[in-house]
């Protein structure tokens, strides 16, 4: 079990949600959504995240079609994933995210979060959905 705080992300191209995770005691939260298209702007995002939380990790949702063959924004996730390794030198695991925006949706319907603003939320709470994937099979952290 990875030991510190990480960072779980539901890549997309025009936003990316982010839940914060402690893997010793199996709890993740929703933290933020970055609405930026803009690396710069994402990277300067996820780095003041970084310092604040004192991250030790991250952990990137990788989409792909129900029947496990990669699309487009899997290559994006997995470009993402190899930055974010890249720039700030943690360990970075990918996750299959398959059902994290049902889950997602799920989990803020049973909270009473409804239309707009379960929009809002739903990156950040697919995030949280990912870690909790993660929990349970953490695997390795990609080379």
């Amino acid at each position: 079990m990875h030991k510190g705080t990480v960072l779980g992300f539901d890549f997309g191209e025009k936003r990316i949600g982010v839940a914060l995770g402690e893997p010793e005691v199996g709890i993740a939260t929703p933290l933020d959504t970055i609405n930026s298209e803009v690396n710069e702007v994402r990277f300067a995002a996820i780095g003041k995240l970084v310092s604040e939380w004192r991250i030790t990790g991250f952990v990137v949702g990788l989409p792909t079609h129900m029947d496990g063959s990669e699309h487009q924004l899997t290559a994006l996730s997995r470009k993402f994933a190899q930055r974010l390794k890249g720039r700030f030198e943690l360990p970075v695991w990918l996750v299959d995210e398959r059902l994290t925006s049902v889950i997602a949706e799920g989990l803020l319907e049973d909270a009473g979060v409804y239309g707009r603003r379960q929009k809002e939320m739903l990156d950040q709470v697919a995030a949280q959905a990912i870690l909790m994937g993660w929990f349970e099979q953490p695997g390795e952290p990609i080379a």
